[in-house]
C-alpha cells in the first residue's frame, strides 16, 4: 500500500553542484535553511547579504543595484524606531549608527558583485507575491521596518509581473555572467498574516510566473513548496506555529534537493564531511582515555584527508 504521493524530480546532469560550485543563495527565510545546509556540508555558498528578501521585486531591486554598483547615500536611508534602515534591505542590516550601516550596505553591494560575476549557481527562494508600496516615493519596499502601515499601500503582483520581473533578475545575472545557473523555488513557509485565501493566491502566481520563464538557458524550477504541500501534508512536519516546516521538513526537503542536483560522487564527500561534523560535535564521558585519543587521531586525518582534497574548506 503506498500512503504517500511522491512529486517527480528530473536529476540535474548538465551543470551540478559540486565541491568546486560557487552559490548565492537569496530570498525567504527557506532560502536560509537551504543556505546552512551548504555551509554545514561545507560548500562555498553566501546567503542574503541583504538579509531575507521575500518578493521578487525585492530581489530584482538588489540585483540591480549590486550589478549596477549602486552606492547607497544618506537619502537612501531612513531613522525609525532610533535605529537607521534602509527600504532595500532586510531589519537585520539596520543599525543605530548611520554611517554604519551605509558602510555595510556599499560593502555588501560590492562583494555580492564580485560573487555574483564568479558564482555558478544562484538560487532565488520566493516568499510571496504580496508586496508594499511607499506612498511617499512610489516606490516598492523589501521591508517596512515597522513604519506606521498607513504609509504604504499593499499590492498584489499579477502573473505577468512576476514572471516580468523575474525575467529581468535573469538578464541581469547573465549580463555579467553569461554561465551563471538560476534555481527558482518557492518557499513552503505560509504567509498567513496575508489570509489563508490570500496566500493561497500568492504563491500561486509566484508558481505560475516563474513557469513563464523556464524556457531561458539555464533557468531552472525544483519544487519545494510542492514537496512540502503533497508529499509532507500533515501537520507533524510543521514548527510549532503551524506556518513554517520544522527540522524534519527540512532535512527531507533538503535530501530531495541533494538527490536532484548533487553528483553522486559530490554526495559521497558530503557524507564524509558529516562524519567529521558529527564527530567535531561528540562530548566523550572522559577525555583522557585512550580510547577518544584514538579517535581523536583518526578523525584528525579524516578532515586532513578532505582538506587537502578541498584546500578552501577548514573543519
Amino acid at each position: 500500500m503506498k500512503l504517500q504521493t511522491q512529486i517527480p524530480l528530473n536529476k540535474e546532469t548538465r551543470n551540478p553542484i559540486n565541491y568546486n560550485s560557487k552559490l548565492l543563495l537569496l530570498g525567504s527565510c527557506f532560502s536560509e535553511n537551504i543556505g546552512n545546509k551548504l555551509v554545514y556540508f561545507k560548500f562555498k555558498a553566501s546567503q542574503n547579504p541583504f538579509g531575507i528578501l521575500f518578493h521578487p521585486k525585492a530581489i530584482e531591486t538588489f540585483i540591480t543595484n549590486t550589478v549596477n554598483e549602486k552606492v547607497f547615500l544618506e537619502k537612501d536611508i531612513i531613522f525609525q524606531n532610533e535605529c537607521w534602515h534602509c527600504f532595500d534591505a532586510h531589519s537585520s542590516i539596520s543599525s543605530t549608527n548611520k554611517n554604519e550601516l551605509l558602510n555595510n550596505l556599499n560593502t555588501v553591494i560590492s562583494s555580492t558583485n564580485k560573487k555574483l560575476k564568479e558564482a555558478t549557481h544562484i538560487i532565488i527562494t520566493l516568499g510571496t507575491s504580496w508586496i508594499y508600496r511607499f506612498v511617499e516615493a512610489d516606490t516598492i519596499v523589501a521591508n517596512c521596518h515597522k513604519v506606521p502601515q498607513k504609509k504604504f499601500l499593499k499590492e498584489l503582483m499579477s502573473i505577468d509581473q512576476v514572471s516580468e520581473s523575474l525575467e529581468a533578475i535573469v538578464v541581469l545575472l547573465k549580463s555579467i555572467n553569461t554561465a551563471i545557473n538560476v534555481v527558482f523555488t518557492v518557499s513552503p513557509v505560509r504567509h498567513l498574516k496575508d489570509g489563508f485565501i490570500e496566500n493561497t493566491q500568492s504563491k500561486a502566481h509566484l508558481i505560475a510566473g516563474i513557469h513563464q520563464i523556464l524556457n531561458e538557458k539555464n533557468v531552472s524550477y525544483f519544487p519545494s513548496y510542492e514537496i512540502m504541500m503533497d508529499e509532507l501534508r500533515d501537520y507533524r512536519f510543521y514548527a510549532e506555529d503551524m506556518i513554517h516546516p520544522n527540522t524534519t521538513a527540512i532535512k527531507y526537503i533538503w535530501e530531495k534537493f541533494v538527490f536532484a542536483w548533487f553528483s553522486e560522487e559530490t554526495a559521497a564527500t558530503m557524507k564524509e564531511v558529516d562524519t567529521i561534523q558529527r564527530g567535531i560535535l561528540h562530548r566523550p564521558f572522559n577525555e583522557k582515555s585512550h580510547e577518544h585519543q584514538y579517535f581523536l587521531e583518526k578523525l584528525e586525518i579524516r578532515k586532513n584527508q578532505v582538506e587537502q582534497q578541498f584546500p578552501f574548506i577548514n573543519f
